[in-house]
């Protein structure tokens, strides 16, 4: 089925060129060279079909619900279900049917839908579970996720997944998770802005829904089951519904991945325009009010003044469903104790680092506010709210949001927040209240098209609010699916006048991109451009260099041997992109990478890669204290290699290498890490990011290393710890949380922050960073389903 949705385009010759140079590599020994069982032996299941072609599956109605206590197959609740099975695999074997039997069966009532699973497993010996936290990665470990499109619109929905030990996954998706990634190589290095987890355009992983998931393990496999209260989906208004779905099982013992809609290899469960029907849902009308009050006591010691503080606080967030596809969301006095510390980076270049947003308020429907590239032109940056250049915090007042729905395919948000002002007049250090308003409108369109527009503004508030104190940023998007494997999209911005949405002159105040995608079974193709002007402003955004010009283009191939070696996927490819001085022209950046990635089927993989770069440097600037960049052009070229053993064992490696030049000079990168686990509940991983540079201006190293562990009690209950260790910036940090979690990740937490100098400034005095000090806060709060 899978081979008749895409047409494969002919790879281009230097991939097989590339694919032979990698094959003289040395091959690790592989767990297994083939599916448990012959596939042949194996047929996919006959099954109901749409008059696309896709699976279908009925959910029942039910007056008595089922228990919710993993025992599926003895719950007479599913007896009359329709059964949804005949998975498919999308890796190791794609197109063929599942080594293991995998059964869903889908029934309501009048408040929550449930999702009755079953896992056969022909040896549970092998089954394999990696984490018991909420929302922990589920690639390397068994698990199984359902993705439901409520308004049948190909691009957006819910996914909720879990594993054998029962943890709560939950995402929103946008744009079939479009935009949910860095764009890479805007820093002009590799490996120097690495993403961190937690923000994302197209897939949001820390939206945090109230449901229930209950499973078990026992002789045939596992089970699951998985009750998602209506009131925690948007929806439209018919009375009878049928949703876009399809689930994904991993079976990690085989490396597996099998799908119910199946997906060709170079797609996910994020595609939802491939994705089955689930029909005949007669949806309840919309009532929801939740209250989640919050009470906060902490207790701070400031290193510097040698000072002790003890405060209290409280809040509350209001949740309110005005229609079934129509939510307003309040807060007050909002606080994010709970969130997890930034992870420290090293900068070896001269533009900004980029630092995700991780706190839960901004992150639900994060996906319709994002406009522009993320991570190095966003026209909305949430963490400008709230948050200092330092990462510091600055007091919320309050604000609200507006998020939804007109119609099926009318998407609006509307956000105002409003921050409390510090100092007072006079005060050199003063900053003003400042509100942030943020309107934003998309329309979706066939074939997962869409277009839309966003304002951004900011405007000082209160006495410390001098003159015409306040930014705004205007901006339109698109995008337009070609068949199933193209896209062309792309935004235009301007943070001026409106009528300078275009300049015509040598500068101007405006920023666009286009680019164009197209993705087959054999290779990805893609092109860009990228023009931001000198006057660019989005102060509510993120830039991540100004005033420039940059083209970009990628060949990214994939080759499946049947029989070689082990060998499961090679995937050779090309990388390049140029960065042009906005005024002038001349070469900023280029960076061309050509690599090679092996995969075998027992999860080792090595990468072998070659950069040729090119840095133009107009201004000299400080890459480590006492050591300068002069301006000139730098021409290198460097060697990367990286590699990793199984990610799904119990212990495993990863190690990525740079070697070569950089702006004049020579470098050495070294970054490796090492994962352990003990079942779902321990799990540990140590890091080190290593850099040793000879440069005409000076010789320096940076060690930058972490530590992160958990304990998971149970499924509600943790342990988190994240030791970082950071030589360039003269600090290390820990930061120790535990939680004990009820519905939507409420609950309790107490939370340890600590921040210390390393040694000795120039001066010879005793270094203490900004913020240094040590910090405990008990945080707890409660949601109240007020209509329940």
């Amino acid at each position: 089925m899978t081979g008749n949705l895409l047409r494969r385009p002919c790879v281009p010759t230097f991939a097989a060129a590339l694919c032979l140079w990698c094959l003289a590599l040395p091959v690790p020994a592989t767990a297994q060279s083939g599916p448990q069982s012959d596939p042949g032996l194996r047929l996919i299941e006959s099954r109901e079909l749409t008059p696309a072609g896709f699976p279908l599956v009925r959910a029942l109605g039910v007056g008595s619900p089922p228990a919710v206590d993993g025992d599926v197959l003895g719950d007479p609740a599913y007896d009359d279900a329709m059964l949804a099975t005949g998975f498919v695999q999308s890796r190791p074997f794609e197109g063929q049917p599942a080594s293991e039997r995998t059964e869903v069966r889908i029934v309501y009532d009048d408040d929550t839908i449930y999702f009755g699973v079953v896992c056969y497993t022909d040896d549970p010996g092998t089954i394999i579970v990696a984490d018991s936290r909420r929302d922990s990665e589920l690639t390397e470990t068994d698990s199984f996720r359902v993705i439901l499109d409520t308004y049948l619109d190909g691009q957006n929905g819910f996914v909720f997944g879990t594993n054998p030990a029962g943890i709560e996954y939950d995402a929103q998706l946008t744009n079939e998770g479009q935009g949910s990634g860095r764009f890479g190589g805007w820093g002009g290095r590799p490996g120097n802005n690495r993403q961190q987890r937690g923000s994302g355009g197209g897939l949001n992983v820390n939206w945090d829904g109230a449901w229930e998931v209950v499973t078990r393990v026992s002789d045939i496999g596992w089970t699951a089951e998985i009750a998602i209260p209506f009131r925690t989906l948007r929806y439209p208004t018919a009375d009878v519904q049928t949703w876009g779905v399809n689930f994904q099982r991993n079976i990690r013992f085989n490396n597996e991945q099998v799908y119910w809609s199946p997906l060709p290899r170079q797609f996910n469960l994020n595609r939802l325009s491939l994705a089955g029907e689930l029909q005949g849902i007669a949806v309840p009308p919309q009532r929801n009010l939740q209250l989640t009050p919050y009470l906060l006591g902490s207790t701070l010691r400031r290193t510097e003044t040698r000072s002790r503080s003890n405060t209290g606080d409280l809040g509350a967030d209001l949740k309110y469903s005005i229609t079934p596809s129509m939510t307003l969301d309040l807060t007050a006095n909002t606080d994010f104790a709970q969130v997890e510390v930034d992870d420290e980076q090293v900068n070896l270049d001269r533009f900004t680092l980029f630092f995700p947003e991780k706190r839960p308020f901004f992150l639900e429907n994060a996906g319709l506010f994002s406009v522009g590239q993320s991570g190095a032109v966003d026209v909305f940056f949430s963490r400008r709210i709230g948050l200092g250049e330092n990462g510091e915090q600055i007091p919320i007042i309050g604000g609200g949001r507006l998020s939804g729905k007109v119609g099926n395919n009318t998407n609006i948000g509307l956000l105002n927040m409003q921050t409390a002002a510090i100092g007072q007049v006079g005060d050199e250090n003063a900053t003003p209240g400042q509100n942030f308003t943020v309107a934003r409108v998309r329309q979706d369109l066939a074939n997962r098209s869409n277009v839309g527009a966003m304002v951004v503004t900011r405007n000082g508030t209160g006495d410390l609010a001098v003159g015409d104190d306040g930014n705004q940023t205007v901006a339109v998007d698109g995008r337009w699916g070609i068949g199933q494997g193209g896209t062309v999209s792309g935004f235009l911005a301007d943070s001026g006048a409106v009528d300078d949405l275009v300049s015509a002159g040598p500068g101007g105040s405006h920023a666009l991109g286009l680019s164009a995608q197209h993705q087959s079974e054999r290779a990805r193709l893609s092109l860009g451009f990228t023009e931001v002007a000198p006057d660019f402003n989005p102060e509510v955004g993120f830039l991540a260099r100004r005033s420039y010009r940059r083209v970009n283009g990628s060949v990214f191939t994939t080759w499946r041997p049947q029989n070689f070696m082990g060998v499961h996927e090679l995937r050779p490819h090309v990388n390049h992109f140029t960065v042009f001085d906005f005024a002038t022209g001349a070469h900023e950046t280029q960076f061309t990478h050509i690599d090679n990635h092996i995969e075998w089927r027992n999860g080792y993989e090595v990468h072998t890669g070659v950069n040729v770069t090119r840095e133009g440097v107009f201004l000299p600037f400080e890459i480590f204290p006492g050591v300068w960049v002069p301006p000139g052009q730098y021409d290198h070229s460097e060697a990367q290699i990286a590699g990793n053993t199984n990610l799904g064992a119990p212990v495993s490696f990863n190690v990525n290498s740079i070697v070569g030049g950089l702006f004049g000079g020579e470098r050495v990168t070294l970054t490796p890490s090492i994962a352990a686990r003990a079942g779902e509940t321990f799990n540990a991983v140590l890091e080190w990011s290593y850099n040793d540079l000879r440069l005409p201006g000076g010789d320096f190293t940076t060690n930058l290393i972490r530590l992160r562990t958990s304990y998971s009690f149970n499924t509600r209950m943790f342990f988190q710890a994240l030791v970082q260790y950071n030589d360039r910036a003269d600090l290390w940090s820990s930061n120790l949380r535990f939680g004990l979690l009820s519905d939507a990740n409420t609950g309790l937490f107490v939370v340890y922050n600590d921040i210390q100098g390393l040694g000795r400034g120039l001066d010879g005095r005793q270094y203490i960073p900004p913020g240094a000090g040590r910090t405990i806060t008990v945080k707890y709060s409660y949601l109240f389903d007020l209509l329940r």
